[in-house]
């Protein structure tokens, strides 16, 4: 996984609760067994007419050509359903960096933190002043700091993350990464044990 310390951007609002993982990555998409490739088919069945790649829906904010960014918003209760972590690795490979939304499924949110998807919690109020902005506003989200601004107001929330996933998003670790960052330390501990 690559370090996520700070990500600044424009963000791609996707303003629909409860969306589900199925919607997030159609179940036809999850025979590959690695994660590459799985971004082109991001909310397939929403960006697409009759599941035809040359007929995109003109309506949805991914075929928009204003929408760009390494940030999702998201309305309520994102990554719902299925625990599928092919929704973490849809999204990641698709480019962006973190999502945004006022309610993540669990499942889901830990999916996210293991694949390099930060997922920022937001209130209610927050996230509907985030979808208020303009195609041009920024977002800066600061992981060592845990904070979310509107840069365009300076609107800044703080967000909660568990300590051991934050260490190993700003350093880019994976679980066993995070093992082997701290070996000398296991080794002193077997040591002293003996």
């Amino acid at each position: 996984m690559k370090p996520l310390r700070v990500v600044k951007s424009t963000f791609i609002p996707v303003n629909i609760e409860n969306i589900d993982t199925d919607q997030i990555i159609p179940a036809r998409f999850l025979k590959a067994t690695t994660k590459e490739g799985f971004g082109q088919n991001l909310f397939r069945d929403w960006r697409y007419e009759n599941d035809d790649p040359s007929k995109p829906k003109s309506g949805f904010p991914l075929n928009q050509s204003q929408y760009t960014g390494e940030i999702l918003v998201a309305g309520k209760n994102f990554g719902c359903g299925s625990s599928r972590e092919h929704a973490a690795w849809s999204i990641q490979d698709y480019g962006f960096r973190a999502v945004v939304s006022s309610f993540f499924a669990d499942i889901f949110k830990n999916n996210a933190l293991n694949n390099g998807v930060l997922p920022v919690t937001v209130s209610e109020d927050f996230l509907h002043r985030i979808f208020q902005q303009d195609h041009n506003a920024t977002l800066t989200i600061d992981l060592e700091k845990q904070t979310i601004t509107i840069d365009a107001t300076g609107e800044q929330e703080h967000f909660d993350i568990n300590n051991y996933k934050k260490t190993c998003m700003l350093n880019g670790y994976s679980d066993i990464d995070y093992l082997l960052s701290i070996k000398p330390e296991i080794e002193a501990f077997e040591k002293a044990e003996n």
